[in-house]
């Protein structure tokens, strides 16, 4: 896995979050969130191009009991669309309750949901980009 950067996107319906690791995937890292809009998936295609991205990971929004609903329904969508856009591979990966842990690590630092609005979504895409790459080392 050495020398492969990836990027990680958790999908919202207003921001999508992004998340960068270095080439060693050692480090992971939030970036600015990206508007959730018609040209996302160009955007996102930018900035996997632009950090040297072999694998642009996707966090799946599944039910507590497994299951697909609409959320997941909608981003394998929206995942299609991307993989439209490049010969960068995109990988789906669970995403349960990412946005609890990091809503958990603001409210830990004395921040309120108000205040970490901004931030929660890309703090999201590192919780995910980290979990998928320690499932990748085991």
């Amino acid at each position: 896995m050495a020398n492969q950067a990836r990027l990680a996107c958790d999908v919202g319906s207003v921001r999508i979050g992004i998340a960068v690791c270095d080439r060693d995937a050692l480090l992971v890292s939030p970036r600015p969130a990206v508007r959730a809009s018609a040209d996302a998936q160009r955007d996102i295609v930018c900035l996997a191009n632009e950090h040297g991205a072999v694998e642009i990971v996707v966090g799946l929004p599944l039910r507590l009991d497994g299951t697909e609903g609409p959320a997941a329904i909608g981003v394998r969508e929206w995942c299609e669309l991307l993989r439209a856009l490049t010969e960068i591979p995109v990988v789906l990966t669970d995403e349960r309750l990412t946005t609890v842990q990091a809503q958990r690590q603001f409210h830990e630092v004395g921040q309120n949901t108000r205040q970490s609005r901004p931030l929660i979504d890309s703090a999201s895409a590192v919780i995910l980009l980290e979990s998928y790459l320690q499932s990748r080392r085991t």
